[in-house]
């Protein structure tokens, strides 16, 4: 539990940083196609940081289950492979390093999938 809360405000605060970065010291530095997909990183950052909380709660709730232990790391995955991708796409303009975000999408609904599953089965 205590885990992912860590990690869930961890990625939070980078979130908002990355976003302001992104909104002051980025504006003028990239157009707006890259401009965009930084902020779409950011984004999904937000959402699934947000949820890494959520999976703190629900462990706290629920019997120790690995559903939710799962849902949280690849939430983390997630958060790594596709907004960080993201973020090294939008500085570095190589366009093959967007076949690295599906990678990320994946874990995310994989994530979520455990979640619902979990929250069927124990609460």
């Amino acid at each position: 539990m205590k885990t992912f809360i860590i990690i869930g405000a961890i990625n939070a605060f980078l979130a908002v940083a990355l976003g302001a970065f992104g909104a002051h010291g980025l504006k003028d530095r990239l157009d707006a196609y890259y401009l965009d997909i930084w902020k779409t990183g950011v984004q999904y950052q937000m959402f699934h940081a947000t949820g890494l909380l959520v999976v703190a709660l629900l462990l706290g709730k629920a019997p120790v289950s690995s559903l939710f232990t799962w849902s949280g790391w690849l939430m983390l995955a997630g958060i790594i492979l596709f907004s960080g991708s993201l973020y090294v796409l939008s500085l570095t303009k190589i366009g093959p390093l967007g076949a690295i975000t599906p990678i990320g999408g994946v874990c995310f609904l994989a994530a979520w999938i455990l979640m619902i599953v979990g929250a069927a089965k124990y609460l």
